[in-house]
């Protein structure tokens, strides 16, 4: 018996693709044909405009966040470049695919635009494109859109001749920065002076405090944990990774996030008072020495200012406005607003818990306009939405447009590699220490649930699936 496959018409994906569009949404509102709200009209600019301005995120949800000193910089793009139309870039970049053809893997971030995500080899979070580019060890370059941290990071998963490219230098992160190497170091030194010896073990052989940073952060600060015993967590796999650092210590440092740590070990039954922040401004990050004896995870203070926006009124109202509605959000989101919701995962949680779900599902997500607006017209059988009615994108991922893909790839063409992203072996080296344990800690697989169930049951399933990708990709790491 044949089995006939639904036929999808190139108008079918024209439709969906401007559906996905948060550009085209944001361009919509800005001239007023459409309703609705952004958080700047900046955003509708282009973002080789704010490249030749002061250095800034640029518009978006960190365009509030302090810059540090020093930051990369993007140079200026070809006049070509910012001035060929959308549909003329979109052919340059298909083109240059087309004639480096398996020389090149292209990856895109699950938060990037949609107009670079179609022409992305592989799409995924940070930890799953830096898994990606294994499968492509013939690939001469890897373009990586998405931010300056996750390049890093696939430079010291990939081969040392293969030449990893971020498209835009300015595509940086404001939490990964919100923890520079200076500042951890001198948190060291002070932590060391209220706990002593940091490699001295007590009777159960534990060391007084072990280093846990989140993949966001800078190559720099994973070497600084993998020299000092720590390791690197995602948010997929940070319950294990705590569960691995407090067989070892007695406490935790983490950072920079401090909401993924909070809402992490506060899951895990570590009271909130056992969890001080240090604020790196602040003599002893602002805790007393008592507090720091009794304290079991201290927070660094950081945060994503994407999942910052949203809140418990937020919540309130998707319920009140769509009884029986599924609320997801990222557990970079502040504790009350993970309380407040559903579920919680990662990005690969989400897109998992929606593909799961039964058609017809009520959806609002707390995680970045790019891949909800995404979601929703990727999936119609679902009503999906962002729990944050105003559009305001990463920052950051919103510096990679088509017209610096296009560039990259062109120069590529023309045997030039531009924007190479390159990790010095002596930070490279403890780093991927901190990211080999970071790969053996898997979190545990859960028992299926059966089809219909609300996103709450089903997120046993989806932590299942989501062990057995991780799985897959530790193998592709250590091959």
């Amino acid at each position: 018996m044949s089995t006939t496959l639904p036929v999808t018409t190139p108008r079918a994906v024209d439709a969906t693709r401007a559906a996905a569009s948060v550009d085209r949404t944001i361009r919509l509102i800005t001239t007023g044909a459409a309703r609705g709200e952004t958080c700047t009209p900046d955003l509708a600019k282009s973002p080789w405009e704010f490249d030749r301005g002061p250095a800034g995120y640029g518009p978006g949800s960190s365009m509030g966040d302090v810059i540090p000193t020093g930051a990369p910089r993007q140079g200026a793009l070809p006049e070509e470049y910012r001035r060929a139309s959308a549909q003329e870039l979109d052919g340059r970049i298909r083109a240059a695919k087309a004639t480096l053809g398996d020389r090149v893997v292209v990856l895109g971030h699950f938060y990037q635009r949609d107009e670079v995500v179609q022409h992305a080899d592989f799409t995924g979070d940070s930890f799953q494109l830096a898994n990606a580019a294994k499968t492509k060890p013939d690939a001469e370059a890897i373009v990586f859109c998405g931010v300056h941290f996750m390049a890093e990071t696939a430079d010291m998963l990939s081969r040392p001749d293969q030449a990893v490219i971020l498209p835009n230098l300015a595509a940086g992160c404001s939490m990964a920065d919100m923890a520079d190497t200076s500042s951890v170091e001198e948190c060291w030194e002070q932590l060391a002076e209220v706990y002593g010896d940091l490699t001295a073990t007590d009777a159960s052989g534990r060391v007084p405090v072990i280093p846990v940073t989140y993949m966001n952060s800078s190559a720099a600060l994973k070497g600084f944990v993998g020299r000092n015993g720590g390791i690197v967590c995602t948010s997929s796999n940070a319950r294990t990774v705590l569960e691995w650092a407090f067989e070892r210590g007695q406490r935790v440092l983490f950072f920079p996030d401090q909401h993924l740590g909070r809402n992490t070990a506060k899951a895990m039954g570590v009271p909130l008072e056992q969890m001080p922040m240090w604020n790196p401004r602040k003599a002893l990050g602002g805790s007393t020495p008592s507090e720091l004896e009794g304290a079991r995870v201290i927070l660094w203070h950081g945060f994503c200012s994407v999942h910052k926006r949203f809140t418990v009124d937020q919540i309130a109202a998707a319920r009140a406005s769509h009884p029986g509605v599924q609320v997801i959000v990222h557990p970079e989101c502040p504790m009350e607003v993970v309380d407040a919701g559903d579920a919680s995962g990662s990005t690969d949680f989400i897109v998992k818990a929606i593909q799961a779900a039964p058609a017809g599902s009520t959806f609002a997500i707390g995680t970045e306009i790019n891949l909800v607006q995404r979601l929703a017209a990727e999936h119609p059988e679902h009503e999906i939405f962002c729990l944050d009615p105003v559009v305001c994108p990463c920052s950051t991922m919103y510096r990679i447009h088509p017209g610096y893909l296009a560039w990259v790839l062109e120069e590529l063409v023309a045997g030039r590699v531009v924007n190479r992203i390159e990790v010095p072996d002596d930070v490279a080296e403890p780093a991927r220490v901190a990211l080999e344990r970071m790969l053996a800690a898997k979190p545990p697989a859960s028992v299926p649930v059966p089809a219909g169930s609300t996103i709450a049951a089903a997120s046993g399933a989806v932590a299942a699936a989501t062990s057995a990708a991780s799985d897959v990709a530790a193998e592709r790491v250590g091959a």
